[in-house]
């Protein structure tokens, strides 16, 4: 780095590097805030606001933040957060720096304290029938690692459900109750990275003993491995080393094993052969119960109603309903305005993109089950109460609740003019029979995919 530049001029020279290639709202709400705290020839701490600032600037800026200061610096520097004291938010936040791409400084085992979100616990994750069960395994993992029969143990979902969360909260509870393991908590994408480096470097063996040394390796999104066979085949080999010591595995996916394309076969059928354990979207009062959660964690006060709103709106990204709650506090402190209805609806709607905001009608809901079904809508709008006909009914509430941002009140009286508990019992009957019988399970996820597209 040259010695002439001071951390302002460093960081400022960075701004400008990322306001050149990032919308104007998005440079104010999110970097006009960010000062440098520190800065040396390794790495560089940055000042945020709080907690949710600091949390979306690592999910969503920390490529381009690196980028920058590779600009500025020719240098990968480790990237560190930090927050002011008299910061709400002033716990210590964890630095999740990229480190230097090269081998071998980069050694995730140690330095335990800084590898894991201490957020990312299992009281923090809050349990739905679509998770329970992921939950209760990963709890299982963690009591006593390598010696229950999940192992290797797969979660796998769509993005956004919480599998990184289960993986890190995993970590947290092994590091607690057995702080003399060695555990190695990493991306697939940064395996791959550190074994070409080894390679690179001559050091391929030092690369497979540090590996092989681990008490629990938890990898994460090794979907990545697809294609990459060279990266495959050593994972393969520390694979099988490490099952066969009797070492706790656990990986995430975003896909089912079997929709894995460009990943060796045998690789595969290592990743089945202990407990694969699948998380679902969640319903909407888990949706609800997550949001008030973490409004509670971070001294956000949202009436119900908004809640619901924000809950109703984003159905299958639990990571984007947060993401609506990190900038609702970005605009709220930097503006210093209140959290309303017309903000929410704004924030939502610019989170979500206008097309999926402006959400199907339950009319349109209504006319597809009805022609599903083989039945009037007429009649499912109507006081019949034949038992194909209330079913239709019931659908139709159910989908109404997981596809728009209408409250139950007003579902009920789309539909007939019922109240709002009649949709609350419609609901949890639809719910009982999904748990029940695995063939309408599959028709309500076939009605929710196409209705969610249109």
């Amino acid at each position: 780095m040259d010695d002439k530049l001071n951390k302002e001029e460093v960081w400022n020279k960075c701004l400008l590097f990322i306001k050149n290639r990032i919308q104007e709202t998005a440079y104010q709400t999110w970097f006009d805030g960010v000062n440098v705290a520190s800065i040396t020839d390794e790495d560089i701490t940055l000042l945020v606001p709080n907690k949710f600032h600091y949390e979306w600037l690592e999910s969503k800026y920390r490529m381009l933040i690196e980028e920058s200061l590779k600009h500025v610096t020719s240098k990968s520097l480790i990237i560190n957060y930090t927050v002011p004291i008299t910061s709400k938010s002033s716990q210590e936040i964890p630095s999740f720096s990229k480190k230097k791409s090269h081998y071998p400084q980069y050694q995730p085992r140690y330095n335990k304290t800084k590898i894991f979100n201490s957020q990312y616990t299992f009281n923090s994750f809050i349990e739905g029938k679509d998770n329970q069960f992921a939950k209760a395994a990963c709890e299982s993992v963690a009591d006593a690692p390598g010696t229950t029969p999940f192992n290797p143990l797969l979660i796998y979902s769509q993005t956004g459900l919480g599998k990184t969360h289960l993986l890190q909260a995993i970590g947290n509870k092994v590091l607690k109750k057995y702080p003399d393991y060695q555990i190695t908590y990493l991306t697939s994408e940064r395996f791959m990275l550190e074994f070409i480096s080894s390679i690179q470097k001559n050091k391929s063996t030092d690369f497979a003993n540090q590996y092989r040394s681990s008490d629990i390796l938890l990898i994460d999104d090794v979907q990545f491995f697809e294609g990459k066979e060279q990266t495959q085949e050593q994972f393969f080999h520390l694979f099988n080393d490490l099952f066969e010591k009797g070492k706790q595995i656990v990986l995430t996916v975003d896909k089912h094993p079997n929709q894995l394309l460009g990943i060796k076969e045998r690789l595969v059928s290592r990743f089945q052969s202990g407990l694969m354990v699948d998380i679902q979207p969640p319903d909407l009062e888990t949706r609800i119960a997550i949001l008030m959660n973490e409004a509670e964690q971070n001294n956000i006060n949202l009436s119900y109603k908004i809640t619901e709103f924000i809950a109703a709106s984003i159905a299958f990204d639990v990571r984007k309903m947060k993401g609506v709650l990190v900038r609702l506090l970005a605009i709220s402190s930097l503006k210093q305005v209140d959290i309303d209805n017309k903000l929410v609806q704004q924030v939502v709607r610019e989170m979500v993109g206008e097309k999926e905001f402006n959400t199907i009608s339950i009319k349109e809901i209504s006319k597809y089950v009805a022609s599903k079904m083989n039945i009037s809508e007429r009649l499912v709008r109507g006081k019949s109460r034949r038992q194909e006909i209330a079913l239709a009914r019931q659908i139709i509430m159910y989908l109404s609740r997981e596809l728009t941002n209408l409250p139950l009140v007003k579902i009920g009286e789309n539909i007939g003019k019922r109240d709002h508990s009649t949709v609350v019992h419609a609901c949890k009957l639809i719910e009982k029979k999904i748990t029940s019988d695995d063939i309408f399970k599959n028709q309500i996820n076939e009605y929710l995919s196409v209705l969610s597209k249109q």
